[in-house]
């Protein structure tokens, strides 16, 4: 396996280290913007929306053996965690020949194609055509699920499983276009397994344990149960686990939440033994 970059879409780091059967994936650390993308928001808004850094919090993914691959695109853009059906009406200019069923994430205004930045800041001074839509799929979408489902399934055939860690941050309060409703606090770490549907037992307890050991609070599928990444690619039945992972934005970026704190490197160094544990975890299991 070799680093891989396709300019402006994904970056995949490849092992340092022996391969284990564990990938990580960051489908909203993206900051590169596309040409075509011209959002009407205010660009520091826009930025917020982004999990910042959350590529860094994790690198030392590869170190442990573990490949790391990276959205490089912002997830407002079109976001690899959505389905693809999950797409917000309001924002067509047409009519729209691809599915189209759009739920609990375009309500909030946080579908496949996000329309609002914030509450009450639409990206957009416009709506988009099918044109704009189809490319961004094709071009952005597409590629990072085909690099990740091509990972997960090369490790799968070589160790007889794969154990995947989809990676994101989440604001320290919720607001109004999250599911809880506003000003609700939020805890240090959130697990996801869609309620132990898309990974085995064994490996939701590793990393409750070795996260609260480290003094972590970490809450188990709330608020978040996990979205179309792990719900696509986690099949315990067929020995593939995919776990979510949310860490707290307050742990690790300044106040404005976009640019690295007095938090970053501890939470960095962290991260990294967590990763090593969970590697560590995965050798024994699949050895198993």
């Amino acid at each position: 396996m070799e680093d891989r970059e396709l300019p402006g879409v994904l970056r995949l780091t490849a092992p340092r280290a022996s391969l284990v059967p564990l990938v990580l994936d960051s489908p909203h650390s993206g900051t590169q913007w596309p040409e075509d993308f011209a959002p009407a928001a205010d660009e520091v808004a826009v930025r917020r929306t982004q999990d910042s850094l959350v590529d860094e919090l994790f690198g030392a993914a590869p170190e442990h053996g573990a490949p790391l691959l990276a959205a490089l695109f912002p997830r407002v853009y079109i976001d690899p965690n959505r389905s693809l059906g999950d797409l917000d009406p309001a924002l067509l200019a047409e009519r729209w020949d691809g599915p189209l069923a759009p739920g609990e994430k375009s309500e909030l205004g946080k579908g496949l194609i996000w329309r609002l930045a914030a509450p009450d800041t639409p990206i957009y001074d416009r709506k988009l055509t099918a044109g704009e839509v189809r490319r961004r799929i094709d071009s952005f979408y597409e590629p990072y699920h085909t690099a990740l489902a091509a990972l997960l399934d090369g490790i799968a055939e070589r160790f007889g499983g794969v154990w995947h860690i989809d990676c994101h941050s989440m604001r320290p309060m919720s607001t109004s276009v999250d599911k809880e409703g506003p000003g609700v606090a939020r805890p240090d770490i959130v697990l996801s397994d869609r309620d132990g549907t898309s990974a085995g037992a064994s490996f939701m307890d590793q990393a409750v344990s070795f996260l609260r050991g480290e003094g972590l609070e970490v809450a188990i599928n709330e608020p978040f149960k996990g979205a179309e990444l792990v719900a696509r690619y986690g099949d315990p039945a067929r020995n593939r686990h995919s776990i979510q992972i949310e860490v707290n934005r307050r742990l690790y970026l300044d106040e404005g939440g976009i640019a690295a704190g007095d938090g970053f490197a501890r939470t960095q160094a962290l991260l990294g033994r967590f990763v090593g544990a969970m590697a560590e975890h995965v050798r024994a299991v699949a050895r198993a």
